[in-house]
């Protein structure tokens, strides 16, 4: 299960992955059905204004991509690239730029998928089909932003 949520941990995106593969290359998959709809005229946005990822999500690949649309990459270096360039010396360029004051916001990702573990049947995975699973974490999203906006009327 992948996860695009706005700073609050609100889901903004929901996509079920094969479980066997790994978070990156679902990335582009969850970037492309971003679209948040404005409050009156005007285009959905499309762009956040910065992607607070894991090293899961460390490559040239996924920085190339978020740094030609203008989005901030606030992503680790995991120890295996760094050591990688630096290896190869002036070749290997110059390390990411990477604020780890803006990193601890990341939390609030990993807390939200905390909350939607509460839920047992997404927890084990009782159903087979993704369509149904898929269901079930859209229904948790939609209850997710319902009580916060409740809360704040």
């Amino acid at each position: 299960m992948h996860h695009l949520v706005d700073g609050n941990g609100r889901p903004l995106v929901v996509l079920v992955g094969p479980g066997q593969a790994g978070d990156a290359p679902m990335f582009p998959h969850l970037m492309r059905h971003l679209h948040i709809a404005r409050l009156g005229r005007g285009q959905a946005r499309t762009r956040p204004d910065r992607v607070r990822g894991d090293k899961a999500y460390s490559s040239r690949a996924i920085r190339r991509h978020l740094r030609s649309r203008g989005i901030a990459a606030v992503i680790p270096e995991p120890a295996d690239q760094t050591q990688h360039r630096t290896r190869r010396g002036s070749r290997g360029g110059r390390p990411p730029v990477f604020d780890a004051v803006d990193y601890r916001g990341r939390n609030v990702v990993e807390r939200g998928f905390n909350l939607l573990k509460q839920w047992r049947g997404l927890a084990t995975r009782y159903d087979k089909l993704a369509t149904i699973y898929r269901s079930a974490v859209v229904l948790h999203a939609v209850t997710t932003w319902t009580k916060t906006l409740s809360d704040t009327h």
